[in-house]
């Protein structure tokens, strides 16, 4: 459980740096738009909060949890949407409260998972690590979008290390879900560290490689900016290929960033 602590305790510090962006904010400016088409400041929380809770369902309540995972295939293309729009309408110190406490109860449930145990989830189950890993990548790109609303330029952090490995680890899955075929050979991944550090992934002698900043990386592999935008660079025509389409999220293709 060693490195689920230390992800559960990146997550929340993730989550108290957003709760710090939005918790002196006005009524009126909840309703800010982001750069997510027809999502709110509101929206925005009003998704973690409920991607917070189903998680915590899955920890801890199995089968309430895939009470949740049959309404979703009902509307699989916009239950999501229809969940946060609900969460929008309540009031924001409301709304604020219910995140608080839920991902708290979260983090805590985590926290108690047995080494071995694999949480389900709607793509492939996953260790109480992942699951950790996966909700700091989306308090942190869902954060960059706040943010962005609010027009603050958040610092990045040694946390974008959990972000960038996710990112890394779903290359083949991003091949996938656009119905081509994973590259056999494994990239080499070299990202600049917010404090002068190098990250790696892979083998030092691969063919084909990807170099940039994590912060970079991590706005590519969570698309909250387009390519053109960004530092990273690709050796290798897969490797190529893998920075037009990487999305360290589950589900369909997302529509990214113009």
């Amino acid at each position: 459980m060693a490195d689920a602590a230390r992800v559960i305790d990146e997550l929340r510090a993730e989550s108290d740096d957003l709760d710090a962006l939005v918790a002196t904010l006005p009524a009126a400016r909840w309703t800010l738009p982001t750069p997510a088409p027809g999502w709110t400041i509101a929206h925005q929380i009003g998704h973690l909060l409920w991607t917070d809770r189903v998680a915590l369902l899955s920890v801890t309540d199995e089968s309430g949890f895939a009470a949740v995972l049959a309404q979703a295939s009902e509307n699989p293309g916009g239950f999501v949407d229809t969940a946060a729009e609900e969460l929008a309408l309540t009031s924001p110190g409301e709304l604020l409260a219910d995140w608080r406490a839920t991902r708290a109860a979260l983090h805590d449930a985590l926290s108690t998972v047995a080494d071995g145990r694999k949480l389900p989830w709607f793509g492939p189950p996953m260790s109480a690590a992942s699951m950790a890993t996966a909700r700091l990548m989306e308090t942190w790109a869902h954060g960059l979008d706040v943010a962005d609303a609010l027009g603050v330029t958040r610092a990045p952090t040694a946390r974008l290390r959990s972000i960038a490995h996710i990112g890394v680890r779903t290359r083949d899955f991003a091949f996938t879900v656009h119905g081509l075929t994973p590259p056999p050979e494994p990239f080499h991944v070299k990202l600049s560290a917010p404090h002068g550090a190098q990250w790696t992934w892979g083998p030092e002698d691969a063919a084909q490689r990807v170099t940039g900043s994590a912060e970079h990386f991590c706005m590519l592999v969570t698309q909250r900016r387009p390519r053109a935008a960004l530092d990273v660079v690709a050796v290798g025509p897969d490797a190529e290929k893998w920075l037009t389409i990487a999305q360290a999220f589950a589900g369909p293709p997302g529509p990214g960033r113009g």
